[in-house]
Order: structure tokens, then sequence, then C-alpha cells
């Protein structure tokens, strides 16, 4: 998936508005302006649209664990990686919203998609790991809509 398209669609599945987004930036040591980030969120084929690197989407995701979660006791700051990809993606999203396996497979549910418990859990092994498989951006997406049901259509479902 494009990172834009991610940053987006976590934006708007957690209901974050601008300011949340530049202290979650913040979180990371990275300070954006509103207007940098507006450029981030637009769609690629709108004017001043900006493509979002690895390295800022991962400072997004580690600066989104700490402001779900809180800092570390430790005071230890994650270092950012450049290599991002779906598996990394999925790993963040899944510590920064304090889920399980079952709450996972629960946001693929909400999005009509159907994945077994060993087929997820494949996606959080080690690279090396025989039984690692890479993430695709079906897996990912629908993942993501899952999310967007889950808090904003919670409230339509009582």
């Amino acid at each position: 998936m494009i990172n834009n398209d991610v940053l987006r669609r976590v934006r708007y599945a957690l209901d974050l508005n601008d300011a949340a987004m530049m202290d979650i930036f913040a979180l990371s040591d990275y300070e954006i302006t509103r207007e940098d980030l507006l450029k981030l969120l637009k769609k690629d084929n709108e004017d001043n649209f900006v493509a979002l690197n690895n390295k800022l989407l991962t400072l997004f995701l580690d600066g989104l664990i700490t402001y779900k979660r809180g800092k570390k006791e430790d005071g230890a700051v994650v270092k950012p990686t450049s290599e991002l990809n779906n598996n990394g993606i999925l790993r963040k999203l899944r510590i920064a919203l304090e889920f399980k396996e079952e709450d996972m497979l629960h946001m693929l549910e909400l999005a009509g998609f159907e994945l077994s418990k060993p087929e997820l859990s494949s996606f959080f092994r080690h690279e090396a790991h025989k039984h690692h498989r890479k993430c695709g951006d079906q897996v990912l997406r629908n993942f993501l809509q899952g999310l967007t049901i889950h808090f904003r259509h919670s409230d339509d479902e009582e």
C-alpha cells in the first residue's frame, strides 16, 4: 500500500484531528507543520501531494504507540527503521492499539476478510523463520477497513 493511504486511513479510523496528528509526530521527536501534514494527507492525484516515505511513516507509527500507550518507563526511545513493509505496519498498529490475536482477527472479520490464526501469526514471525509470510496489501487494507468499522461505526450498531 502507499504510505500516504495508510496515514489517511489510520487518521480516519482513529478520528485524529490535525493537532493530534502533529502531536503524534512530535512524540517521535519530529516537528511537522500543519501545512506539511496536509500535503501528506492529499491523494496522489491532487495538487501539492507529497509522498510519505518509510522513515516518516515509521515516525508516525512509533509516535502513535507512545500516544496510545504512553512513554516507556525506562525512557527508551524506539529507533526508526527505514525498512518498513506491511508486516511492520501491521505490527506497529497491533502494538499501538494493544490488540491480541483475537482482536486482529475480529477487525479482519468486520471487513469481511477471513484469516486463520496461523496465517495471522505468520505475519509477525521473524523474516528468517520458515513460517514467516509477507503481509499483502489486501490484508492490510482489510485490517484498516475493519479498524474504521470498529472505531467509527460502533455507535451505529447500538
